[in-house]
């Protein structure tokens, strides 16, 4: 592997020995090897274990997006508790319930009555740009047709604007609502009148007349404003980091994330189990059990449900990226000065990392226990460019003894491949630099101790270490 995790160094004006760090490279390249046995931590929509052939075989694959959220939720919810790199900084929500926030805020802050409260943050948002959901339907009539990823405080800064300006936004929304119901009775008359005259060819509508037909009345621009800025990604640090789209407003703000993520695979051949489970009836075990004859007993017999469920074992390999440039022009978009900019930068990306080590999935976490693995191995270096070492799996691992020709167990076997992958590469790239491990398995341990391991590679024991 290329030395370059020393320091450099220089003689200042007075013949002193100064210790320099040498310029951090813009990716910061993560890879991890984790063992898990009888979880599930995404399925697909018929209950079963996401999959993909790569090598030839079929694989267990955990998908970028369900490792994204979780990484993006464990330092969320760090930082709201007060630990944590991120702690005390402003981070983000993404739901489709931004109306029904507001409304609350405006509720319980403010005073208003709900009804009141939820029709103009509803109305205010919809003339903003954004869809919802039928109005007809209650459970999604105040939803936004997808989901808004914003910064936490967006429903306050909302309500806040709305109650600034109540008269002229309440004045605007009576008219917004009456016109919506003479559209919508208008559209009822024309459909009654198709269904009436069917035989009769139909008429279509001049575009002056469908502009008359639809004319609502604009939101004040102001109000407008205020909108789009509360749902622009500011500061947030969990938008800087994982990016966000929304296209139903072309003049609201998108971010390109800084961070990378590759989906997680195992490193052999995917096992699957079908676990049959029958669950008790708690209160027809009592009866039976306090029954005064066999027959009493007899009917209270057998579970009170039973069915199937997929598992999956297996070793993973999963792999993720931070570019640094990305994030500080993040920063600064959203209004950081270059030193602000620049702390913040360096918080998150050691609250990324620790979240890329710590965070897991949670599905079915109290019945698996999925959420308390930890990693065999994390492999973290810079480059000029991302690098991702899934071809060092594509021949998937043989776990059969060393004796005849196999790899042994999974886990060792993708360390060695990793790291034997990573010194090759080492050697063609000149760019890859400050090398470092951490492995919370005593077994990896024991190897790493026993391999050949550089000079320039160094193991470090906690994972915001993983970064210079």
């Amino acid at each position: 592997m290329s030395d370059s995790s020393t320091s450099d160094s220089t003689d200042d004006s007075k013949g002193h020995h100064l210790v320099t760090e040498p310029p951090r490279s813009q990716f910061l390249s993560l890879h991890l090897i984790e063992t898990l046995a009888a979880v599930l931590p995404v399925r697909d929509e018929n209950g079963q274990p996401k999959s993909l052939v790569f090598g030839g075989v079929e694989r267990h694959m955990i998908t970028s997006q369900a490792r994204r959220r979780a990484e993006r939720v464990h330092a969320r919810n760090r930082a709201n508790a007060g630990s944590g790199e991120l702690k005390g900084r402003s981070m983000g929500v993404r739901t489709r319930e931004w109306a029904l926030v507001a409304g609350r805020e405006l509720e319980s802050a403010h005073g208003w009555d709900r009804e009141r409260a939820l029709v103009t943050a509803r109305a205010v948002m919809e003339a903003s740009g954004l869809k919802f959901g039928d109005p007809k339907k209650k459970t999604v009539a105040n939803l936004t047709k997808v989901l808004i990823f914003a910064p936490s405080d967006a429903g306050a800064k909302i309500a806040r604007h709305i109650v600034d300006r109540s008269v002229e936004v309440e004045e605007w929304r009576d008219a917004y609502l009456e016109a919506q119901a003479r559209i919508e009775a208008t559209k009822k008359t024309r459909r009654g009148a198709r269904n009436k005259n069917k035989a009769e060819p139909e008429v279509e509508e001049t575009p002056a007349e469908a502009a008359r037909a639809v004319a609502l009345p604009p939101l004040p621009k102001a109000t407008r404003d205020a909108v789009l800025l509360a749902l622009a990604p500011r500061d947030a640090v969990d938008i800087a980091l994982y990016g966000r789209f929304l296209a139903e407003i072309p003049d609201s703000p998108n971010v390109d994330g800084a961070v990378q993520t590759g989906h997680a695979f195992t490193v052999h051949e995917a096992e699957q189990i079908e676990d049959f489970y029958a669950a008790a009836d708690d209160a027809k075990l009592d009866r039976k059990r306090n029954a005064l004859d066999f027959l009493d007993a007899a009917d209270d017999a057998g579970a009170g449900m039973t069915g199937y469920q997929s598992l999956i074992s297996g070793t993973f390999y999963r792999h993720a990226v931070l570019d640094r440039t990305q994030l500080r022009v993040n920063l600064r978009v959203a209004g950081m000065d270059e030193a602000e900019a620049e702390q913040v930068a360096s918080e998150a990306e050691k609250e990324f990392v620790n979240s890329f080590v710590e965070a897991f999935p949670e599905a079915k976490k109290n019945s698996t226990a999925s959420t308390g693995s930890l990693p065999a191995l994390v492999l973290a270096f810079e480059g000029e460019r991302p690098y991702n070492y899934a071809s060092a799996f594509q021949r998937p691992v043989d776990e059969g003894p060393l004796s005849t020709g196999g790899e042994g167990p999974a886990g060792s076997a993708a360390v060695r491949r990793l790291l034997r992958h990573h010194s090759f590469v080492s050697c063609r790239r000149g760019d890859l630099r400050t090398t470092r491990l951490l492995t919370y398995d005593p077994e990896i341990d024991l190897l790493l101790g026993e391999l050949e391991l550089p000079e320039s590679l160094s193991v470090v024991e906690r994972a915001e270490d993983l970064t210079p």
